[in-house]
């Protein structure tokens, strides 16, 4: 079990597809990632306001998998010593602690989660030449948070929990399904990620922070005129006090668009269940379509094919 927080963020979110030339225009062409290095079918693509190296890799690939999430650590020592915790609580490692030879190298290890994603925990990560996202330029500053489907949630929570050190900052819960979503902090965001309740074990949605709330509505806008199909919003979260439009990517995966995420106090936060009944839980402002069994089912994707099976890269 964790006994102090190894974790300190979300690095990136790697995915494969068949579809893959739509897949990488959608990305480095309207969505506004950066392109910043490609090999053999792998692309990375990067936020231009972020120092990460990239925060997403595009794969092809026969099937339409995750291939793995990626974390960020202190220390190569911090990495050797969750090497060490996982390997004694029974965690099934994908390799052991190394040099990384992905953009940025650095030193990691990868290691299966209980559902199956593979999870990657990296240090010494060397940093990206940034720039400062200018006013009214509606492109990604960031990688926000990743949202996963599990059919045994609660389980998932605890394992991430126990072997990962993360923090349940808040619950969504229905009356007539009681809880269905908690939200996972490693740092002081509200939540890097997050755990849904679902069907299968599947991709939920990625979330991209835009600059600001005028950069948000620039960025959604641009999605609705290119016709890219919306799932929900633009609204604004209570948990999490932040903005949402979420659109279907071009196989299938939910990606959002937010800002303003809320940042919480380690020493004084208690964990609130929200009452997603509410409608001023799910959307604050009023301005979202309502949240109902079709647009939930649109998140649940298709079931990953690629559980406990290493990708290739």
């Amino acid at each position: 079990m964790v006994t102090k927080h190894l974790i300190t963020h979300l690095r990136h979110v790697d995915i494969a597809m068949p579809d893959f030339d739509r897949q990488l225009e959608f990305y480095r062409g309207p969505w506004g990632l950066t392109e910043v290095a490609d090999d053999s079918g792998v692309h990375f693509l990067a936020a231009e306001g972020s120092p990460e190296n990239y925060i997403m890799r595009l794969r092809r690939d026969n099937a339409k998998r995750l291939d793995l999430v990626a974390f960020g650590a202190a220390s190569p020592s911090d990495i050797d010593e969750l090497a060490t915790q996982l390997t004694s609580g029974g965690v099934r490692i994908v390799h052991e602690p190394r040099t990384l030879d992905t953009p940025g190298g650095g030193y990691g290890l990868r290691f299966f989660d209980c559902d199956g994603r593979v999870i990657e925990v990296s240090a010494e990560v060397r940093t990206r030449a940034h720039r400062k996202v200018e006013a009214r330029e509606s492109i990604p500053v960031r990688l926000s948070h990743f949202v996963v489907n599990s059919p045994t949630p609660e389980a998932t929570v605890a394992w991430y929990i126990r072997h990962l050190g993360f923090r349940l900052t808040d619950t969504m819960a229905l009356p007539h399904m009681g809880e269905f979503m908690w939200f996972l902090r490693c740092n002081e965001w509200h939540h890097s990620f997050a755990v849904s309740r679902g069907p299968h074990v599947s991709f939920h949605h990625a979330s991209f922070q835009m600059r600001g709330i005028d950069e948000y509505m620039r960025g959604t806008g641009r999605m609705l005129r290119g016709g890219v199909e919306k799932v929900w919003g633009p609204g604004r979260h209570k948990a999490g006090d932040n903005t949402f439009s979420y659109f279907l990517d071009p196989v299938g995966n939910t990606v959002e668009y937010t800002t303003e995420l809320e940042l919480v106090d380690e020493d004084t936060w208690h964990p609130t269940v929200f009452d997603a009944s509410d409608e001023d839980v799910s959307d604050q402002w009023g301005t979202a379509n309502p949240m109902n069994e079709l647009v939930a089912s649109r998140q649940f994707n298709d079931p990953d094919p690629g559980l406990f099976i290493a990708p290739p890269i």
